[in-house]
């Protein structure tokens, strides 16, 4: 973030990264740039490389290597040893795509590694204007149906339509992967199909970043918070972006994959959706609280303010009614200062970053452009000063502040770099460390 406080300025970014011209030749990226002024020059853009998606071929109906290890490791035995199938109407006699609406409470993980998919999925429900365009509810296993379904993903500065067929892996008829928790609904089991088709197969999935996820959900703006520098007031950044049109993730720190933290019920290594916010009043003190969901659908924080915490007992019956359920569903709140302690990070998707600067009584401006290095361009990093201005610049000029804001911290610049995937499966995409330099 940025603070622009004169009334006509200009800033010069420059986008650089640290290795050698053999690797990174013709590397695209993209940036994004937020801001609040009221007009900008815009430089020329670069031609863009759009993703292309191939049809997708299933694997083999045998179980591949990583996908036994997957399930031995999910179930502690050999009982997944055998043939894996195709199915979908052969599961149940009435399948539905959607029942009574989308809900974070309709799947729970199956045996992938796709915690970072799933919990997007999560941030996604809330935002129906941007759900019914990721995920067409119009369509049904009786109306018009004709076996395909039609997703939409936001990649690289354009939405894609993605197709994909009905059929999804099974075993002893039953879902691999993700599990509806209403045995005849298949929206989720659909969506993480044509998410892994765009990300190259199931395997691509096992494993990931959150920001991924939710960039390609939403084509917005990303905030990436490192819960240990985080400031004070990050809790207020997190009441505004719930009422924005926001979705909001957290990760654990690392350990013993899946492991439970004891006594806290929290796993490590795992992807969290945040749910809400709220504040209520404990023994007349304001406590700030946050709501998160396991997306396995169960495994919740059992310390302070949990479902079963003897605090609920200190807060008004309304606020009591308002955010407390005894339910084992994944689903709990926890307080501002336990979060801070057993999270790592929060991330903040939104399609505008109003929310930033405490009031709506304003809007922002956006600029994309889009570069890439290639040998003439990639000058690496500020240590190469013989080089380092060969790299990609983008000039962004600040004619006029907006006098509706009032806040002495409110004049901010946003800019958000992504790293385009040319590789036709995510996993063998190297995110390379890259950066960029603001000079005003």
């Amino acid at each position: 973030m940025y603070k622009i406080r004169k009334a006509a300025c200009s800033a010069l970014v420059f986008c650089s990264a640290g290795f050698t011209l053999a690797s990174c030749s013709a590397l695209a990226f993209k940036s994004f740039l937020a801001y609040q002024p009221a007009s900008i020059s815009s430089p020329a853009s670069c031609p863009q490389a759009w993703l292309s998606i191939r049809p997708f071929v299933p694997p083999p109906l045998h179980l591949p290597p990583w996908l036994k290890r997957l399930l031995f490791r999910a179930s502690g035995s050999h009982f997944f040893e055998g043939e894996l199938e195709y199915l979908t109407e052969e599961l149940v006699t009435n399948p539905c795509f959607i029942v009574d609406g989308v809900s974070r409470f309709d799947y729970k993980q199956g045996h992938l590694g796709n915690c970072w998919f799933l919990a997007s999925v999560g941030g996604l429900t809330f935002q129906k204007d941007i759900t019914n365009q990721v995920i067409p509810v119009e369509q049904s296993f009786s109306k018009n149906y004709v076996g395909i379904f039609q997703f939409k993903f936001w990649r690289f500065g354009e939405w894609i339509d993605v197709v994909i067929d009905d059929l999804l892996p099974t075993f002893n008829e039953k879902l691999v992967f993700v599990h509806p928790k209403t045995s005849n609904e298949f929206w989720p089991a659909l969506l993480e199909k044509a998410y892994a088709k765009v990300c190259g197969s199931y395997a691509d999935l096992d494993s990931g970043r959150r920001s991924e996820a939710m960039l390609d959900f939403t084509g917005g703006v990303h905030l990436h918070f490192a819960l240990n520098e985080a400031p004070a007031y990050l809790w207020n950044i997190m009441e505004r972006a719930t009422r924005a049109q926001s979705l909001i993730c957290s990760g654990t720190y690392n350990g013993e994959p899946h492991a439970i933290l004891p006594p806290s019920g929290i796993v490590s290594g795992h992807a969290y959706t945040v749910t809400g916010v709220s504040k209520v009043i404990s023994n007349r003190n304001p406590v700030k609280l946050v709501r998160l969901l396991n997306p396995w659908g169960r495994k919740e924080w059992t310390g302070d303010w949990s479902d079963k915490s003897p605090l609920w007992n200190t807060v008004s019956g309304k606020d009591n009614k308002k955010c407390h359920e005894d339910l084992d569903n994944g689903e709990f709140w926890m307080s501002v200062k336990d979060f801070n302690k057993f999270f790592k990070s929060l991330d903040i998707c939104c399609l505008s970053p109003d929310f930033l600067d405490r009031s709506s009584g304003f809007n922002w401006k956006s600029q994309r452009s889009i570069g890439e290095w290639t040998e003439s361009t990639a000058g690496g990093s500020m240590k190469d000063l013989d080089t380092f201005w060969k790299n990609p610049q983008f000039r962004l000029m600040i004619e006029e502040l907006n006098e509706a804001c009032p806040h002495k911290d409110a004049e901010n610049t946003v800019v958000s770099l992504i790293q385009n995937h040319k590789k036709r499966h995510r996993k063998d995409q190297k995110h390379y460390n890259i950066g960029f330099y603001v000079f005003e």
